[in-house]
């Protein structure tokens, strides 16, 4: 997979690893009911995602979260782009970390009918180009679950 060049900041984006990042957050969304990521570091080698939790979860369900990912990965979805009216879109998706001078049409990506969110970044084109996702590492501080993972064939 070839890295694409696609971000407001000139950084290159590696689209399997920012597409993982999508299934993971709707993954956290659905297992603990907590926001979208607060805060993400996605790179090719390995990623980061930070969560609000009110509690650490165990190492339990640390591993339910990487078998659900990796579940949804080998459902093999469609990765899609629709663009829609930001109202439109408002009652699609969160549109909380929205910058203030985003444009009034909204790109909507779809991983099939596992998540909807708005985003300008790369993605592959369907969920069977990811490989498989791994967490390596995991932390809970102070609220916050931190993820460490990374993507292997």
């Amino acid at each position: 997979m070839e890295e694409i060049k696609l971000n407001e900041h000139n950084k290159t984006e590696y689209p399997p690893m920012h597409t993982a990042e999508h299934i993971l957050n709707q993954t956290m969304v659905r297992m603990f009911g907590c926001p979208r990521s607060k805060n993400a570091h996605i790179e090719r080698k390995k990623s980061k995602c930070d969560y609000e939790l009110a509690e650490e979860p165990s190492p339990e369900r640390i591993r339910e979260i990487e078998q659900q990912v990796n579940d949804v990965i080998d459902r093999h979805l469609p990765v899609t782009i629709d663009f829609m009216p930001r109202e439109e879109a408002a009652a699609l998706v969160d549109l909380s970390k929205l910058p203030e001078n985003a444009s009034q049409t909204l790109r909507i990506v779809r991983i099939g009918d596992y998540d909807a969110c708005a985003c300008i970044g790369a993605h592959v084109g369907n969920t069977s180009e990811i490989g498989h996702f791994k967490i390596l590492t995991y932390d809970y501080q102070n609220g916050r679950l931190r993820l460490r993972f990374k993507l292997t064939e």
